[in-house]
């Protein structure tokens, strides 16, 4: 067993009892954790906030506390979310490790896909350049998300994951998903095809490559695009 330096009582007891069915077990209340631990109901309320904020309990009226099952997620995002208030560049600096965890972890993601996610690849494809070519254009980042996060989600790595989802919080944050030119949206969905086309096909190097020219792309695009967006919040 791993031994853990938490200076938290309530995660310790997160940690010590055993998973439930889906890996949400139920914690006994604040006032009898508190006997058994001798530890004061106000600093295990506040301990119980920290725990809620990343995503490792949910507290309801009714059902009392539970643990989750382990998101990096929410811990990402709050720390991200500040950065990004603080100075909207760490998104560049964040945009890095998300790009090179995506080429990384491109031919391990890649191979675990199955036949539905190949049919699913395709219709978001399809979603795509029919907001494209339509009578009103319109942008289609939703689409644009799904494509990347259906592609690493066989993955089973709550960290990757993680990084991956709070990504496109940012990139959403800093209104990337709100400006582009006709001419680069075709440019990106081109690439998106070929990353599909390949992977369908089994040409997973070709696959790849598509995807770090087409994150290149991207790259190229965010740095002025982020300095040119007004303040995040307002």
């Amino acid at each position: 067993m791993v031994r853990t330096r938490l200076n938290s009582e309530l995660l310790q007891v997160l940690v010590s009892l055993p998973n439930g069915e889906g890996d949400s077990t139920r914690i006994p209340s604040l006032v009898d954790l508190s006997q058994q631990s001798g530890v004061s109901v106000a600093r295990l309320r506040e301990q119980l906030e920290v725990a809620r904020v990343m995503g490792l309990v949910e507290v309801r009226p009714r059902t009392g506390i539970r643990r989750l099952q382990y998101s990096f997620y929410p811990a990402v995002q709050h720390s991200l979310a500040y950065a990004l208030e603080l100075d909207r560049g760490y998104f560049e600096k964040f945009a890095e490790l998300r790009n090179q965890l995506e080429a990384a972890y491109w031919h391990q993601a890649v191979r675990l896909l199955t036949p539905q996610d190949h049919l699913e690849l395709k219709q978001l494809l399809a979603s795509a350049w029919s907001k494209l070519n339509g009578s009103q254009i319109e942008i289609p980042h939703a689409e644009h998300r799904q494509l990347h996060l259906l592609i690493y989600r066989r993955l089973d790595n709550p960290f990757v994951a993680g990084i991956l989802e709070a990504y496109w919080e940012a990139y959403e944050a800093v209104g990337l998903n709100l400006y582009a030119g006709l001419e680069y949206l075709h440019e990106v969905w081109n690439y998106h095809q070929r990353m599909v086309d390949a992977v369908c096909a089994g040409d997973f190097n070709a696959g790849y490559q598509a995807l770090v020219e087409h994150t290149d792309l991207l790259y190229i695009r965010s740095k002025p695009a982020i300095m040119d967006h007004p303040a995040l919040g307002e």
